[in-house]
């Protein structure tokens, strides 16, 4: 009489103490094949930017800020000067000055692109979602600030520029925009806003792109109001985009040189010598290279200020979609 064996089990196989087969470690995945040279192929790829980042960045802020201590002026070696730039610099009605000057244009900057690249981001995210219209949006920004400057000097120019035989052809009395002390910074401003805007308003359409429009249309069903939306959908889901972007415009800002260079050289009487140019006269037109670092540096130590400040305040890193 025979046995019958039984079937070999199906269960599935365990060591001695009954338990799993162990996964493989990444020592032996490396061994095996997986993740080798990644480590390699992310630095080839990482190395250009970091030389940059080194040899364009990071050294010369670490130069600049060692020059802040000194009296150097090309043509001798650098003399350490301890605190005297930075003293120098407090007692400088020039440098305050310059610093009201710069502040103002910001604000006016800011205050006017923004308000203005939202409404535009709206209104192409609203109404049409264009190519070409979003192309045309950002022509502006495609050309150089000195060419903008250029321009708008030969079209504001108080006895042939276009725009004053415009306003003259309408009986109103020419306007000395670049050349008069009160309309100077506010013009250099909407100079800036008409070119950058374009590319802030884009910035800001990619925002709008994240919000799920299932939010509008539920809210159409409640019957709210486009304005109301804007108000309790768009502005709330837009914040932590809206945060960076006036991160990166403030900071812009601040650094404005090309448009005052190629317009009003600094005037009319200083009114517009902003910061930035005030710095590049004290270093390249009077060759203070250490009393133009100390602005640089205090001017670095004003926009980290500002930065971080603006962070905290917009909760840049957090966000209302979840």
């Amino acid at each position: 009489m025979t046995v019958a064996s039984s079937p070999p089990s199906r269960l599935p196989s365990r060591d001695i103490e009954g338990t799993q087969p162990k996964p493989r470690t990444r020592e032996k995945r490396e061994r095996d094949g997986g993740g080798r040279g990644d480590g390699a192929l992310a630095a080839l790829f990482i190395a250009p930017a970091m030389l940059g980042f080194l040899v364009f960045l990071l050294w010369p802020t670490l130069r600049g800020i060692y020059l802040s201590f000194t009296r150097f002026n090309l043509l001798t070696p650098a003399e350490w000067v301890g605190l005297d730039n930075y003293d120098r610099m407090i007692h400088d009605p020039i440098f305050w000055d310059s610093l009201k000057v710069t502040v103002e244009y910001v604000v006016l900057n800011i205050g006017i692109q923004t308000v203005s690249a939202l409404a535009i981001a709206v209104l192409l995210q609203r109404l049409t979602q264009s190519a070409m219209l979003r192309g045309i949006v950002l022509t502006p920004y495609l050309m150089s600030n000195v060419v903008a400057g250029l321009v708008w000097l030969w079209i504001l120019d108080t006895q042939l520029g276009i725009g004053n035989e415009i306003i003259s052809g309408l009986g109103i009395d020419r306007i000395p925009f670049l050349a008069d002390e009160t309309w100077a910074i506010p013009t250099i401003a909407l100079i800036n806003v008409w070119r950058h805007v374009g590319y802030t308003a884009l910035l800001l359409f990619a925002g709008l792109q994240a919000i799920p429009g299932d939010m509008y249309e539920a809210a159409k069903v409640d019957g709210a109001s486009e304005w109301r939306m804007f108000w309790r959908i768009t502005m709330p889901l837009l914040r932590p985009v809206l945060a960076v972007v006036l991160i990166m415009t403030v900071i812009g800002s601040f650094q404005v040189f090309d448009t005052v260079a190629v317009t009003t050289a600094g005037g009319p009487a200083n009114a517009t010598n902003v910061l930035q140019f005030y710095i590049y006269g004290s270093a390249f037109g009077r060759f203070q290279f250490g009393y133009a670092s100390a602005m640089s540096v205090a001017l670095l130590v004003v926009l980290s200020a500002i930065t971080i400040l603006q962070y905290r305040l917009t909760r840049a890193g957090h966000t209302d979609l979840g």
